[in-house]
């Protein structure tokens, strides 16, 4: 089949690379415009649009598929089906029906569960033990098509979202070509989702982001490792300064901490939560590198009873 690729981040890339070692023909590829990125802000081109140029194909990048020039390129090229991983933008109503297959999305969850731009974030922030990928058919709904296949991936206890993304963006890379695969022999067919079921995982905002240190140990460990690499946990100091967190460990046998108390000890940093205490691990304070959290608690001299996140809000 002759297709037209979309998708921008590097979590596209190994269904774009699978796609163009398959039988089908990627024919064009469409992505998000060149973004300012680094301190600099200098303009940068998507993962995706990197690869396709190595490949030689041709970039499509559009700040939106409502524009008529744009539509009238679509419809030159004349897809077979639209693989979708990761695009970033709204397909309108008015391509949605322009390739023979429609746009099949490659989603990071296992539908109905977690709709949405975040969901293997909210998956491990809820505590799910297992999760997967699912290929659907893109309709004017959030992530509501009707789905052509799923494949499960269990959470292991210690995953952020950038491991287990990654190993879904892999393992998912084989269902977008197997799914492609049987829509071209013509058996297989989307089926329904059902009506329950339905959750929903909107793009995490910093906030989202910030550490309450009186949830329970396991909610604070879920937080942060949901929140790895991005958007970033975090939490402040006594000043107000924010302090980035990386992945904590759990302290069972400490419990005599409060909420966000801070005790430093021989090689190990502990904070308490509203259960027992959590070691934290690595830690970026502002406007500096990341280390680990005895160095910058031995450079910060943290006094006895120091409180991280105080004066935070309810939530």
């Amino acid at each position: 089949m002759r297709l037209l690729f979309a998708g921008t981040p590097a979590v596209a890339l190994p269904s774009l690379d699978a796609l163009l070692a398959s039988r089908h023909e990627v024919v064009a590829v469409l992505t998000r415009p060149d973004a300012r990125a680094g301190r600099g802000r200098t303009l940068t081109p998507s993962p995706v649009k990197e690869r396709a140029l190595e490949a030689g194909l041709e970039v499509l990048t559009p700040v939106t598929l409502r524009d008529e020039g744009l539509q009238a390129r679509l419809a030159e090229i004349a897809p077979d089906a639209a693989p979708v991983v990761a695009y970033g933008n709204l397909v309108p109503p008015a391509v949605l029906d322009l390739p023979r297959h429609g746009w099949v999305n490659l989603h990071f969850s296992l539908l109905p569960a977690w709709r949405g731009a975040a969901p293997v974030q909210h998956a491990i922030i809820a505590g799910d033990e297992v999760t997967g990928a699912s290929t659907f058919r893109l309709e004017a709904g959030l992530d509501t098509g009707p789905v052509f296949g799923t494949l499960t991936e269990t959470i292991r206890p210690t995953d952020t979202s950038g491991d287990l993304l990654g190993r879904l963006a892999d393992a998912g890379a084989g269902l977008l070509v197997q799914t492609l695969d049987a829509l071209e022999d013509g058996i297989l067919a989307p089926v329904a989702q059902p009506a329950d079921g339905v959750s929903l995982a909107p793009r995490l905002s910093t906030e989202d982001a910030r550490v309450r240190w009186r949830h329970p140990a396991m909610a604070v460990d879920r937080r942060v490792r949901g929140c790895t690499p991005a958007p970033g946990a975090w939490t402040t100091v006594p000043d107000g300064a924010r302090l980035g967190l990386g992945p904590v460990r759990l302290a069972p046998e400490v419990t005599d901490l409060a909420a966000g108390e801070v005790r430093v000890g021989r090689g190990e940093v502990l904070v308490g939560t509203g259960t027992h205490a959590v070691r934290l691990g690595e830690v970026r304070p502002a406007g500096k590198r990341a280390m680990p959290a005895t160095d910058w608690a031995r450079g910060a001299r943290l006094e006895a009873g120091v409180v991280l996140g105080a004066g935070e809000v309810p939530a």
